[in-house]
Parts: structure tokens; sequence; C-alpha cells
């Protein structure tokens, strides 16, 4: 792969998200690039969050009915949706666990599990409250 050229764009947008445990949508993050980079265009914070997925400094979590999400935070770990508010949390699962899932996975198929990701579904705390 050729070298990348430096964009204070793309390292503004890795940066933003390196720092937020919200798992904003492409829609939140071209909002927060505004503030910063007033002429930023939407399709320009979808390449550079699409050129950051691909070379793995951002992760991608595609979400039913609410568009992709993304995180900085790329070591593996699982998510939560909340199906009342649609918030998108990390779930911290042991590491060993999440081994055991993969090793689990992998006993009835026909290939190698490298790594996983699962999202749950449910109801989240605050939403339970307001119940």
């Amino acid at each position: 792969m050729a070298t990348l050229k430096y964009s204070r764009q793309r390292e503004s947008i890795k940066n933003y998200l390196a720092t937020t445990k919200e798992h904003p949508t492409a829609d939140t993050v071209y909002l927060q690039m505004k503030k910063e980079f007033p002429n930023i265009s939407l399709g320009t914070v979808y390449r550079n969050l699409n050129l950051l997925t691909e070379i793995g400094e951002v992760i991608k979590i595609p979400t039913p009915n609410g568009g992709d999400r993304f995180d900085g935070r790329i070591e593996p770990h699982n998510h939560f949706l909340c199906t009342k508010c649609g918030r998108l949390l990390d779930l911290e699962l042991d590491m060993k666990n999440i081994e055991e899932v993969n090793q689990m996975a992998g006993t009835n198929f026909d290939g190698i599990i490298q790594s996983s990701s699962i999202l749950f579904y449910g109801e989240c705390g605050d939403c339970i409250k307001k119940s």
C-alpha cells in the first residue's frame, strides 16, 4: 500500500473517535467536525471514516435501523445496543470468555476463526430506570 498522505481532517476524526465513549454515526462525526472545519463536506467525512476503517485505525459497527456506528477503540471487544433508545455501549467481557466463544464457534466450522465481534441487544440501565 502506498504511503498515506497526512490529513488534518482525518487526524481530527480519528482523535474524536479515540476520545469519545459514544459510538457516533457518520452524521454525528460530520456535525462534530464542522465545528473545527466549517467547510468540511459529509462526503469527506465518509471517505475518511471508510479509509480509517480500511487501515484498521477505526472499527465500523453495522447496526440494524440505525446505520453504521464508528469506534476508535480498536482492541477486540463487544457491544450492546439498546433497543429502546438506540445507544451503543461497550460491553466488557473477559478475554478468556471471548476466546472460549471463538473456540465454540469454530468447533463445527470448516475454517479458522481469528476474532469475533458480538452485538448484544436489550434495554440499557437508563431506559430501565425511566420505565
